[in-house]
């Protein structure tokens, strides 16, 4: 990465990353385990292993979870009524995770934003396929 982005532009694209992968594995687990749905969990899969960047050490240097303003959970994140709106959050996470790296990898590298979008788009093409096949 350029010196372009700033430590503090740095840590909002790890977080990202993390919570972007975090939403998909949660995802991928639950269709892996609970419903042994062996074509999504691959397609999530591969949405997780395709949400990466070669300067991960990089990120590293610049990230602090320790001092983040906003590192205690809220209520809404302490609470779900069932495993659909666990599913359901979790994409949600994921989307706009991976909207954010798509927009500020527009500063750096724009082969990386595209990567992102078509991530982005995935995951709302899978959200309707996992979210319509809900009990």
């Amino acid at each position: 990465m350029t010196s372009s982005l700033s430590p503090e532009l740095f840590r909002v694209i790890d977080a990202n990353l993390n919570r972007l992968k975090e939403g998909i594995r949660v995802i991928e687990d639950i269709m892996r385990y609970r419903d042994n749905n062996k074509e999504l969990s691959v397609k999530l899969k591969e949405l997780r292993h395709k949400s990466r960047i070669n300067e991960y050490k990089k990120l590293l240097q610049y990230r602090d979870s320790i001092n983040d303003v906003l590192r205690t959970s809220t209520k809404s994140e302490q609470s779900r009524t069932d495993i659909t709106s666990i599913i359901l959050a979790n994409f949600k996470r994921a989307q706009e995770s991976s909207r954010v790296l798509e927009e500020l990898f527009k500063l750096h590298d724009i082969s990386y934003s595209e990567n992102f979008k078509y991530i982005r788009y995935e995951l709302y093409n899978l959200e309707r396929e996992v979210i319509l096949q809900e009990k």
